[in-house]
């Protein structure tokens, strides 16, 4: 009998490639292994709606209990993966012992990245990446006055707004000299540096923190300029790193996440890593490229059912991104690196093309979404257009 796929990681990318596979009509046993209790769910509401909400984990959930039942894919949660017998072909996992797979696939993710300061451990310093955070991050939201933010990125900001939105006062502290520096043009960045602003939102560029005040319970940050800012509630938001020991420890190919070719398969043929654990080659980037976004995993998910059932296809998938801050922005391509860019639109609603040698490499909206659907259809199609084509 057939030991199956063994899939590790229940989040969207391994919930993805296991409803992929029954779709493309795997019939051999599925098994998913997640570390966390809750049955596969969405967490990117966990820093929208979910955190001004009291709807519980279960309204994130991808399908219910039933889905997994009727398509045969057995869950395994609140189970780690110890260790990768590549020779004898299993997974060692606590609790379960040993899992036997035909085809692995590594949908391990990422964690927060730590922040090593004095105070880090306080009671009410969080950070938010799983329900259980999510929960936590709520209650502690109800009841706090005043909140510091830790990184002005999509997450930070995301929160920003929530908690706004809830009533607290809230300062953002980014170290970089504008908001999202890494991921979208100063247009955008100055754009939503306004917003936040009008909203009552404190946003603080060019600082660092050098400590966490309190004693048991965090009461505010000291910024490396030697400035205290009080806080009944810290959110830490510096970004994540990506869990690739399991495949660093199996002899896996790792460079800044699990090394992976055009079908996503690593160094050995017979296991694959998908969405935000994987480094792949990026036709849309150049280069090798880690993308944490839920059209990574679920295209990427897709890509890696298609090879496992035969019917392997390069991994070509348009990158695109969104995020809900009060305002909508969407992001197609992959735009960090632009030479050039024009703006269309009025300062409410606007959209900022971007080139690199001349070619359109992606366009960032905010709040106009057919300005995103025409921009993804561009980058998917065959030949980009040229700067010339855009009216300034």
């Amino acid at each position: 009998m057939s030991a199956g796929v063994v899939v590790l990681g229940a989040g969207q990318a391994g919930f993805q490639l296991a409803a992929s596979l029954r779709e493309g009509g795997y019939a051999d046993p599925i098994t998913l292994v997640g570390e966390e209790a809750e049955p596969p769910y969405q967490r990117p509401p966990l820093s929208k709606v979910f955190l001004k909400g009291g709807d519980g984990p279960e309204s994130l959930s991808f399908r219910p209990p039933s889905f997994f039942e009727r398509h045969g894919i057995a869950l395994r949660l609140a189970t780690r993966a110890m260790r990768i017998d590549r020779e004898a072909a299993r997974v060692l996992t606590e609790p379960g012992g040993w899992l036997s797979y035909d085809r692995l696939v590594l949908a391990t993710g990422a964690r927060n990245r730590p922040l090593a300061l004095p105070g880090a451990a306080l009671e009410n310093v969080v950070a938010l990446r799983g329900a259980e955070d999510g929960l936590a991050l709520r209650a502690a939201l109800a009841r706090s006055r005043r909140v510091v933010i830790i990184g002005g990125g999509f997450l930070g900001l995301e929160v920003a707004s929530s908690a706004r939105a809830v009533g607290a006062e809230v300062t953002v502290i980014e170290a970089g000299e504008r908001l999202m520096g890494r991921a979208v043009s100063p247009a955008v960045s100055r754009h939503f540096l306004e917003y936040h602003r009008s909203r009552g939102v404190v946003v603080e560029l060019g600082q660092t923190i050098s400590a966490i005040l309190g004693e048991a319970r965090a009461e505010g940050v000291t910024t490396t300029e030697d400035r205290d800012i009080p806080a009944d509630l810290i959110v830490v938001a510096v970004g994540v790193v990506p869990n690739t020991e399991l495949a660093e420890a199996a002899g896996l190919a790792v460079d800044r996440g699990i090394i992976v070719d055009h079908a996503l398969r690593t160094s050995h043929p017979r296991i694959h890593a998908i969405g935000d654990c994987a480094r792949f080659p990026s036709a849309h980037g150049g280069g090798l490229t880690r993308l944490e976004s839920v059209q990574n995993a679920v295209d990427q998910a897709r890509c890696a059912a298609a090879d496992i059932l035969g019917k392997p296809q390069p991994y070509e998938a348009v990158p695109w991104f969104w995020s809900d801050q009060g305002e909508r922005l969407q992001i197609a391509g992959l735009t960090a690196d632009a030479e050039e860019t024009v703006t269309q639109g009025g300062p409410e609603a606007f959209s900022v093309y971007c080139f690199r040698n001349g070619v359109l490499i992606g366009a960032e909206s905010v709040n106009r979404p057919a300005d995103h659907v025409k921009a993804r259809r561009m980058l998917a199609g065959g030949e980009r257009p040229q700067r010339a084509a855009f009216a300034s």
